[in-house]
């Protein structure tokens, strides 16, 4: 019996079989393996932990937590990193608040506060968190040095001016505010 005749219809078929076919045996799904003789690569360089950046940092408080608690493990955490931990309470609607947080993220206040960590949280979401633990004020920003046992302590400072001039208003008052607060610590 002779084979069928084969159509122009058949062969586009018959060598996309056989070209796929080829392609499978010709590459393996697992590599082979390296032979003995070929060293292996030499070992990558420890890595070594960069320092800690110099300006200061925003810690962004979790939505949820006792707020001792998270001024507690957020100090031990700036300690470990030689930083100074203020407790920053601050809201998207209030402009000295947002004056200071671009001038952080920039750079601009590198050299005047530097080594320091802000745990920072949000007025309308966690006011009745932070009330709970001391750190209430009648105005924003606020900035506060927590006591030994996590509660907000005694060195603060609040409040802001409107405008341009809302940074250099807040930065020597920061400035005097560490001081302190690093004083009170011995």
């Amino acid at each position: 019996m002779n084979p069928p005749p084969t159509t122009r219809s058949t062969r586009p078929w018959a060598l996309l079989a056989l070209s796929t076919l080829t392609l499978l045996t010709a590459c393996p799904a697992t590599p082979a393996p390296a032979a003995a003789d070929t060293e292996a690569p030499p070992p990558a360089p420890a890595a070594v932990p960069s320092p800690a950046p110099a300006g200061p940092e925003f810690a962004l408080a979790p939505a949820e937590g006792d707020v001792v608690e998270l001024v507690n493990a957020e100090r031990a955490q700036a300690h470990a990193e030689d930083r100074q931990l203020l407790v920053y309470v601050g809201a998207s609607w209030c402009e000295p608040c947002r004056y200071f947080h671009d001038a952080v993220e920039d750079g601009s206040l590198d050299q005047a506060l530097p080594g320091l960590r802000l745990l920072e949280f949000d007025l309308d979401r966690d006011r009745d968190r932070l009330a709970a633990a001391g750190y209430s004020s009648r105005m924003i920003p606020l900035f506060v040095a927590p006591a030994p046992d996590g509660r907000a302590g005694p060195r603060r400072t609040e409040g802001g001016i409107k405008g341009p001039g809302a940074v250099e208003h807040l930065r020597p008052r920061l400035e005097a505010l560490l001081v302190a607060a690093r004083a009170d610590r011995g």
